[in-house]
């Protein structure tokens, strides 16, 4: 990170990227981290990783216990791929970047995502992972009660249609067959469960820009953040 002019110990920052399911969230904040040479963190890799944990060893998380038992057995951890630049999930010694964007995964991780356990046992090791700041952290509730501190909070959002035709596109590349009416639900569903559930609901932080990226190419929307990014570390840099 040295060679990162607007990177030094007592100026680097957090930067928290929250927003609706198929936004970009990922896009942006693993882009916004390599132009900063930042550490990137995708919290919802996260929580996926662990729905397929579930799925894989049929744990009944209505079960209270069970959960809390395997979370006990569950490791993630992310690594870069050098050959094809890409940043991938590992759980517990497995690489499952592609398990866990399935449609099995995707059904199942906002039901997950809302239990107290998990949400727990999650946010404690995304702070520990941005303890020394210089990060980039997506997710639902990264600026509100992850990182409420963060020196930049950005909320994106998108036309629903849209996210839904980005979300169909991504899906058929994949191979998975799915129809447009189909995404919408799922999407739509997720919205509910992501924006109504206990423990730290989806919301705008009060303090967050709002980068609505409907008509934004990706480089567009990394252009604006990136300099929304460099105004706060320079003032970061200026109040120490």
């Amino acid at each position: 990170m040295a060679d990162n002019p607007y990177f030094c110990a007592v100026s680097a920052i957090i930067i928290a990227i929250d927003g609706y399911s198929s936004c970009g969230k990922s896009t942006l904040a693993k882009a916004l981290a390599a132009q900063l040479n930042y550490g990137y963190v995708d919290s919802g890799a996260m929580y996926r990783a662990v729905t397929l944990y579930f799925l894989e060893n049929k744990v009944n998380f209505s079960k209270s216990k069970a959960v809390q038992v395997a979370l006990t057995n569950i490791r993630i951890h992310f690594e870069l791929n050098k050959t094809s630049n890409r940043n991938e999930t590992w759980l517990n010694g497995r690489m499952v970047e592609d398990l866990i964007r399935s449609k099995a995964v995707s059904d199942y991780v906002s039901p997950v995502a809302t239990l107290v356990d998990v949400r727990r046992e999650m946010v404690d090791l995304q702070r520990l992972a941005g303890k020394n700041r210089g990060i980039v952290m997506d997710g639902r509730d990264i600026g509100t009660h992850v990182f409420p501190d963060a020196e930049l909070k950005i909320f994106m959002t998108a036309d629903p249609e849209v996210r839904a035709l980005r979300r169909f596109r991504e899906l058929l590349s994949k191979g998975e067959s799915w129809n447009m009416e189909a995404v919408r639900e799922n999407l739509r569903e997720r919205d509910r469960i992501d924006s109504t559930r206990a423990e730290n609901p989806l919301r705008q932080a009060t303090d967050a820009r709002v980068l609505d990226n409907s008509h934004l190419s990706e480089s567009e929307q990394l252009d604006l953040a990136y300099r929304w990014a460099q105004e706060a570390i320079l003032s970061k840099k200026a109040s120490n």
